[in-house]
């Protein structure tokens, strides 16, 4: 073999990998794994999950622990959110920003009380390991979790299902988290998810999953799901997903996140980015990410150019068929002077222009659960 062969990229397996493929999964590569993207279809597993419950395996992700006795006021000099102040049990999402104000990753923060909780994602999880190495201090431990899978039930019906399995859960309300038990393991269980629906994400030693896997889709309300149908649930949701909506070119306000921006934090600073943020913050910036709405059936998908006349104003990050709505939905980045609801738009796909209008997310109402 000569030196200039291309190096295949050898791609890892989930700890269900067997189950995925025993249940019919068709399996593709993502972010380094091969991943299951569908069973029956994606649109039924779409439209089982808005209906019932589904379980999503996302154990390509990294789970993350940050320990020692100023973990939470380090994690705040890299994190625009305010850290310090989240209780046990409680969850905050936040980004990983560059000096430049960059976003570097998107992730979700748990106080667990004996240290801080990250997930991150997948595709750049080994970057985010590298770059919270290089900034922490060395008395703050930081742990991967790489013998742990982590699986989402999502679904009107989750709370119940796994409320039956898993008593106690059901008390749990959107951004909380708690440790419970199954078959005599402990599990940690987030009341969260990336589809707008109810749901779960819960935290499993791989010795355990196959089990929890079997225990969940006995239940009648359960079905297993693949990345197609969560990544058409999180487009109708409004949520972007890193390496597409968003990455180091992007700033938090350009990507309409500044909910992640604590009023505080803003003003006190202290944070990786912080100068440029509050720039942005104060100019608006030039572009801001948007959802579509478009006309027909053919849907707009990443790359696709936005226009204004004859004039190029964005380009799509994300776009699908919504099976919810009946019609194509898409985020794009366009130029703030178009960024107003209700604007006129067109992409064009193949050629031909296709009407679109500037429309709010969630294009399909959120349904979280936070509490009765």
């Amino acid at each position: 073999m000569s030196d200039d062969t291309p190096e295949i990229e050898e791609l890892g397996q989930l700890p269900l990998d067997a189950w995925h493929r025993a249940r019919g999964a068709r399996m593709v590569p993502f972010a380094g794994y091969e991943m299951p993207i569908q069973y029956e279809g994606i649109v039924a597993e779409h439209n089982w999950t808005r209906e019932s419950a589904s379980l999503f395996d996302v154990s390509h992700m990294g789970q993350l622990a940050l320990k020692g006795e100023n973990a939470a006021h380090e994690l705040e000099k890299l994190l625009p959110g305010a850290i310090s102040s989240l209780k046990p049990g409680k969850m905050r999402y936040s980004l990983l920003l560059t000096e430049a104000g960059g976003i570097i990753d998107d992730l979700i923060v748990t106080n667990t009380g004996p240290h801080m909780a990250l997930v991150v994602n997948g595709a750049c999880k080994w970057d985010d390991i590298a770059h919270l190495r290089e900034h922490l201090p060395d008395e703050i431990t930081l742990t991967h979790f790489d013998d742990f899978a982590l699986l989402a039930l999502q679904g009107p019906k989750a709370g119940e299902v796994l409320e039956a399995l898993m008593p106690g859960t059901g008390a749990l309300t959107f951004m909380t988290a708690g440790l419970f038990e199954f078959d005599g393991m402990p599990v940690w269980v987030s009341r969260a998810g990336y589809t707008g629906e109810d749901g779960f994400e819960i935290s499993v030693h791989e010795r355990k999953v196959e089990a929890l896997a079997d225990a969940l889709v006995a239940d009648e309300r359960v079905k297993p799901a693949g990345l197609g149908a969560r990544d058409s649930l999180r487009l109708e949701a409004g949520l972007p997903l890193y390496g597409h909506d968003l990455d180091e070119n992007i700033d938090p306000v350009s990507a309409d996140l500044a909910f992640a921006l604590s009023k505080k934090r803003r003003e006190e600073g202290g944070y990786f980015g912080h100068a440029a943020v509050v720039a942005r913050l104060a100019d608006g910036g030039t572009q801001r990410r948007i959802g579509l709405k478009l006309d027909g059936r053919m849907p707009a998908r990443e790359g696709a150019d936005v226009y204004v006349g004859d004039t190029k104003v964005g380009r799509v990050t994300s776009g699908g068929f919504s099976p919810t709505l009946g019609h194509p939905i898409a985020m794009a980045y366009v130029d703030v002077a178009h960024a107003a609801n209700g604007t006129q738009l067109e992409c064009e796909v193949r050629g031909k222009r296709l009407a679109a209008t500037v429309s709010p997310m969630p294009f399909v109402p959120h349904r979280y659960y936070r509490g009765s």
